[in-house]
């Protein structure tokens, strides 16, 4: 039998995979997703985005309860975790989520090829079940989707018992007494968060000089503040040397200010970032470019150097963000129908789901300076907003950086509650090169915490009323 022939096959169905192949069906593309996992939505909606949210959302809800909720007049009695309930609520949010995707796959006829898929010459892509049948296709056009995976250390690869990467530590069996964080990036302190505020002593080991490295330095300096207040041990400028699991605990060996120490944890998470995982695909022999971390190379349209082979998400570096690859899907799959798509990349917000929560777009102040651009910042504090009063949430501050000559908005820092919700409002304004201006002289509704968006974009002109 002649191998099927679809218009677009796409490798991998993560949120750039499940995306680009939706779009593509929608856009009248017969369609192939090959996915070698037993579900739909990659690292993001199964051991990623969406079950650390879920248990981000759960460990605030006990935080607030054990610590705050006397605050607001409630009077709270015996508070206890139950970590196998709270698991398995993080477990049936993912589940839904990954229905979700099955339904939108059969409602857009979307075929789902199950199994390890293998790129070979001309578009060939071969597909190995689990029960060891191959199927063939023959693509007209092929989206690379295949992700990213975790870096481990030489000296502490993963088992996903004791040495975790996210994956072991969204399903850790019981409150670690002391987990150590290897890596002060986003994902080691959402996860350092969710397990501290459970009841772990939280250590995170940081080579850089810094948390949250390439941020602007007053976000940097605040969660610093924040999160040692909270009680998270924050260790920077410190190097992991060695390390070993020993019986029930690890210990690992840690070079600070030309000092040895060793650290000991019945738990370590190696979060020191991730690297494109090209599964079923030899980017040599098939002639496709490569960057020197193993990324694909492509132009603004996501074509590789391949012709009608297109790359997207974590597959092609830059920032590893769900939805930067949702929208390079998106894209290729425009391209793909003939549309004049082309990505581009200065709008997208990056978020740190923390409590406070960081967001951010555009540069830092630190990349402004540095460009020799002339530039005025603005800068409003939730502890001056009414709503965030009312919440008993005064850590944090918006942050505007724009052109001291034309306005035009260059950067723009969030550290707060929800500004994972209000940073949409200032990425709309870089979407349409708008001003602080635009912003300051907008009404906002009283009393919200987008009010201080408002105050921060005037506090560019010198006028923030509030402060």
């Amino acid at each position: 039998m002649p191998p099927a022939t679809p218009d677009v096959l796409v490798l991998g169905a993560g949120p750039g995979g499940y995306v680009a192949a939706i779009r593509s069906a929608q856009l009248g593309l017969s369609t192939v997703c090959v996915e070698k996992d037993k579900t739909l939505g990659g690292t993001c909606v199964n051991v990623g985005c969406i079950p650390s949210k879920a248990m981000l959302q759960s460990s605030e809800h006990y935080e607030f309860l054990r610590s705050h909720a006397a605050d607001h007049g409630l009077v709270v009695g015996d508070v206890r975790v139950d970590l196998p309930r709270m698991l398995k609520r993080k477990d049936d949010v993912v589940g839904q989520n990954t229905k979700g995707l099955e339904f939108l796959f059969k409602k857009n006829k979307i075929t789902w090829a199950k199994g390890v898929g293998t790129l070979e010459p001309n578009n060939v892509v071969r597909v190995k079940g689990d029960d060891g049948t191959t199927t063939s296709y023959q693509a007209k056009h092929v989206i690379i989707a295949t992700g990213s995976e975790p870096i481990a250390l030489p000296s502490l690869e993963f088992d996903e018992e004791r040495v975790l990467s996210n994956v072991g530590a969204l399903r850790i069996p019981e409150v670690p007494k002391h987990l150590i964080v290897i890596g002060g990036g986003v994902i080691g302190l959402e996860l350092g968060s969710v397990w501290r505020r459970l009841g772990a002593k939280v250590t995170v080991v940081e080579l850089f000089s810094t948390i949250l490295p390439g941020m602007d330095a007053d976000v940097v300096k605040e969660m610093d503040r924040v999160l040692r207040k909270q009680g998270m041990e924050l260790r920077t400028d410190a190097r992991v040397v060695g390390g070993k699991r020993q019986g029930d605990g690890v210990r690992i060996d840690v070079e600070q200010g030309g000092k040895m120490e060793s650290l000991e944890g019945d738990y370590v998470l190696v979060s020191v970032g991730r690297r494109p995982a090209l599964t079923g695909v030899d980017a040599k022999a098939l002639g496709i470019a490569t960057g020197r971390r193993g990324e694909i190379i492509v132009d603004d349209q996501m074509r590789t150097n391949v012709p009608n082979v297109f790359a997207i998400g974590d597959a092609i570096g830059g920032k590893l963000l769900a939805h930067k690859a949702e929208e390079e899907g998106v894209v290729a799959a425009e391209v793909i129908a003939g549309r004049p798509a082309r990505m581009h990349y200065r709008s997208i917000p990056s978020v740190v789901y923390t409590w406070p929560e960081v967001a951010s777009v555009g540069l830092t102040e630190e990349e402004v300076k540095q460009s020799g651009r002339e530039y005025r910042a603005g800068k409003f504090p939730f502890s001056a907003n009414g709503r965030a009063r009312t919440m008993g949430e005064s850590a944090g501050f918006v942050k505007f950086i724009a052109d001291a000559k034309t306005d035009a908005l260059l950067g723009a820092h969030l550290v707060g509650p929800n500004v994972s919700e209000l940073v949409a409002e200032v990425v709309m304004a870089f979407e349409f090169d708008g001003s602080s201006e635009d912003i300051g002289i907008t009404v906002h509704a009283h009393p919200t915490l987008a009010e201080t968006v408002k105050e921060a974009a005037l506090g560019v002109l010198g006028r923030s009323i509030h402060i």
